[in-house]
């Protein structure tokens, strides 16, 4: 017999990159530790104070690439990497790897057009006028934007942080320009083109161009953080208020040493929302299911990310499904519960950038129009990431005083459970943009509620010491709030000290309510242990055929610990 405990206390023994032998306080990623012991050059982020970063500078200074808040991107031989843990001056030492993108109905989907519309009240009483994310800055940091009818004078801004591609404009990739038409394409453009396109979901924000990802749909993470860092230097002369992240790449340490997921959390303390992609590895080529396959900025707990729903092309809400290749949670080291939302992300018709690298490769994507009017199909977690950023702008449209925090609750707090796919499949839900502007509108007031405190309490998430992660929260429901509209009025008045590893979910016939907390997490794609762990490592295959996947490994054993070999379990 197979003992769960064993794997399970192994999996917390592993949880925290651990330091090699000899290291002077220097902690390094798990993809640094493997390339220190495989003795192959890298390009690395390393973190340390401002004395230590302009020795190292200078020394290193060959193989700089960028400079980054209290970090620098250098590339290393194993010799010099060797010394460089060994000298202790570094704090932290992370690979500086590659981000890649993730690549008609869904405004009525999603209940945008509601939002456009506005609402006319009870004899005229609590009428709102229609918001469409006017003025409101969206900085889409991806391979970039290109010129396209839809987006006539809303591009505001451009930046280009490509290291590889220094003059490069526009975007000969074609990623960019397709999330910046989900998020605030026009709905008029496309009127003599294709009916499929009925703009995006905040026709009229003013969009930002940080380009990051390569022609070839690919970039360093140390781009990806300067751009997000450039964001946060200019939010206010172009009243950025969202970052749109449709990109990621493995998970290799926890999200409190990622500089990733760093760079979001000094966003998000800038006061802008930032909308991450879950990724796209909810499956493996043969089409078996995966879980926790979230990619990094999308295990910050700062992030709102974003996994894709297949609306099957009806209306029907009841035939929504989460979209087969979308990433699931939860997240390595962290044990977080994501993705916090789902949105349509299958099949989305939106801009084309002419002749880019995407319509080349795949002239059969292309759906109607030409040149700087065309248009194009694709599906991913980048599509529905995009379609939720235009749905913050619209709701800062509706209140410009909302922190990112507030949205989060309200987006969460409006959607519509799907308890099909489990917290970790769908998170908290479809989203609805009306519900949650109905919402904010209708006066949710906490001041008269101050007694809720206690009844809304439990452990603070920012206190992450010892092994006390989401999952755990949620099997003693401590990681839930199941809100009446009361309990919602307090929340959300008080959303920037409540905890950002909450999950938010309203209603009196919530389905939360009588089902198991493993069902809850886990959807009906895992229940194979009976202490309800998911069993992590680098490939594991359940008795039912579903699988975790942390690389590219085959399955040698059953289960198989986090580590570069494969660990079977003693047989009884």
């Amino acid at each position: 017999m197979r003992r769960f405990g064993i794997v399970v206390l192994l999996a917390l023994v592993t949880m925290w990159p651990a330091a090699p032998q000899g290291q002077r306080g220097t902690t390094l990623s798990d993809d640094v530790r493997a390339a220190l012991a495989s003795g192959r050059s890298a390009r690395v982020i390393v973190q340390a104070d401002e004395p230590a970063l302009k020795t190292l500078g200078t020394r290193y200074g060959r193989g700089l690439r960028r400079r980054l808040s209290s970090a620098m991107s250098i590339d290393v031989s194993p010799q010099d990497l060797r010394t460089l843990i060994a000298e202790g001056r570094a704090v932290h030492i992370s690979g500086d790897l590659p981000v890649v993108a993730d690549a008609a109905i869904t405004n009525r989907l999603t209940g945008a057009e509601l939002v456009w519309e506005g609402t006319s009240g009870l004899l005229g009483l609590f009428s709102t006028s229609g918001y469409y994310g006017q003025g409101i800055g969206v900085a889409v940091i991806d391979s970039g934007i290109a010129e396209h009818t839809a987006l006539s004078g809303r591009i505001v801004a451009r930046a280009n942080f490509v290291s590889t591609e220094p003059n490069v404009t526009g975007d000969p990739f074609g990623h960019g320009t397709h999330v910046a038409g989900s998020i605030g394409g026009s709905t008029s453009a496309a009127s003599r083109v294709t009916t499929e396109f009925s703009g995006g979901s905040a026709p009229r924000v003013n969009l930002v161009d940080v380009r990051v990802l390569g022609s070839n749909g690919v970039g360093y993470t140390s781009d990806v953080i300067a751009g997000i860092d450039w964001t946060i230097e200019n939010a206010r002369r172009y009243n950025i208020r969202v970052i749109n992240l449709s990109l990621g790449h493995p998970v290799a340490e926890p999200s409190a040493t990622d500089p990733l997921c760093q760079a979001v959390a000094r966003a998000v303390a800038a006061n802008i929302t930032v909308v991450v992609s879950a990724g796209n590895y909810g499956r493996t080529a043969d089409g078996a299911p995966v879980l926790g396959g979230i990619t990094s900025p999308g295990n910050s707990p700062f992030a709102i990310t974003v996994g894709s729903l297949d609306a099957r092309g009806t209306l029907d809400r009841r035939d929504d499904r989460l979209a087969p290749y979308s990433s699931k949670g939860p997240t390595r080291y962290d044990f977080a519960v994501k993705p916090d939302l789902v949105a349509p992300g299958s099949s989305q018709v939106s801009l084309e950038s002419p002749n880019a690298y995407i319509v080349r490769a795949y002239p059969q994507f292309h759906v109607a129009g030409r040149g700087t009017n065309a248009y194009l199909r694709l599906s991913g977690t980048s599509m529905a990431t995009g379609v939720v950023s235009g749905g913050v702008a619209l709701l800062l449209d509706a209140d410009p005083n909302l922190t990112p925090a507030q949205i989060k609750v309200a987006l969460q707090a409006s959607a519509r459970f799907m308890p099909q796919e489990g917290l970790i499949g769908a998170g908290a839900g479809a989203v609805n943009f009306d519900a949650a502007e109905r919402m904010i509108n209708t006066g949710l007031v906490g001041s008269l509620l101050n007694s809720m405190l206690g009844e809304l309490g439990g452990p603070n998430y920012r206190d992450r010491g010892g092994y006390n992660g989401l999952i755990d929260r949620v099997y003693d429901r401590t990681g839930i709030r199941l809100l009446g509209l009361l309990d919602l009025s307090f929340l959300f008045s008080s959303a920037d000290d409540a905890e950002w590893g909450v999950l938010n979910l309203v209603g009196a016939n919530n389905a939360l309510g009588s089902a198991a907390p493993n069902y809850v997490i886990w959807g009906n794609v895992a229940g194979w242990s009976t202490s309800y762990y998911v069993i992590w490592g680098n490939t594991i295959m359940t008795p039912e055929g579903q699988y975790v996947i942390w690389g590219n490994s085959n399955v040698q054993s059953e289960y198989v610990i986090w580590s570069n070999g494969f660990v079977e379990e003693p047989q009884h």
